[in-house]
């Protein structure tokens, strides 16, 4: 086994150890924070069912955006479906046979990294353009934004460009999954690609890109707006609410 091969081999347990936990934790600590308030923004469904309805336009659609800003709007969905549909190609790499609808979304997702570039860096010109965006920009932020891109042009040239060993790849992911490892190709590429992969998946848990899981959490949105027929005391207050009626 070469050292390449151990080096990343142990680089992907390292990072999938640190985003699953790290991940985990974070959802816990939000899932746990106290909500003494009722907050949801107006209008604001009245209903549970009315909540999931409006947070499935929210994390869809991204219905808010679209009333707010249309061309922020175009980037950002063109940068998440087209993520979406990468990542769902980049799923031939972990499956042996490959699913049937994996297989008929290669095209689509193949062309989809362009489309992904394109709506991250209109994104990121929004940060250096707009002004009230980039006051509140940290360097942080543009890291993770040229992290992200760098990943996409990584892929797209080894699709593109410079040609890479995709059996040999996959044999070594599929080796990772079942724990008998295999030889990875010394594609200097691939070994940016997926070092770049590595890296995002160990920050990920530290970065604001939380707002992947975070959104499930806003109390703006996810509260029903019933604090007129119903009073609303946070779980840890309750003791204290009942001592004070007593």
């Amino acid at each position: 086994m070469s050292p390449l091969t151990v080096l990343y081999a142990s680089l992907f347990y390292f990072a999938t150890a640190v985003l699953g936990l790290g991940v985990a934790y974070k959802i816990r600590q939000y899932a746990t924070t106290p909500t003494p308030f009722k907050v949801p923004v107006a209008p604001a469904p009245k209903t549970k069912t009315g909540v999931v309805l409006r947070m499935t336009r929210e994390i869809v659609f991204f219905a808010s955006l679209f009333k707010s800003n249309l061309w922020i709007w175009i980037f950002a969905v063109l940068f998440h479906a087209s993520l979406v549909l990468v990542l769902a190609r980049h799923l031939r790499y972990f499956t042996e046979p490959v699913w049937t609808w994996v297989v008929l979304i290669q095209p689509f997702g193949m062309y989809a990294g362009f489309a992904m570039v394109l709506g991250l860096g209109g994104l990121w010109a929004r940060r250096i353009l707009v002004n009230r965006i980039r006051y509140i920009t940290n360097p942080s932020d543009h890291l993770m934004l040229l992290l992200i891109v760098g990943i996409g042009l990584s892929g797209l040239n080894m699709r593109f460009v410079v040609r890479t060993d995709i059996i040999a790849v996959k044999a070594f992911i599929l080796g990772l999954l079942r724990f008998d490892w295999q030889p990875l190709p010394a594609d200097p590429v691939l070994l940016v690609h997926l070092g770049l992969v590595i890296t995002l998946m160990i920050v990920f848990p530290f970065s604001k890109l939380l707002h992947v899981p975070g959104v499930f959490f806003h109390p703006s949105r996810n509260q029903v707006d019933d604090a007129r027929k119903k009073r609303h005391v946070a779980p840890w207050a309750a003791h204290l609410d009942g001592e004070r009626d007593a």
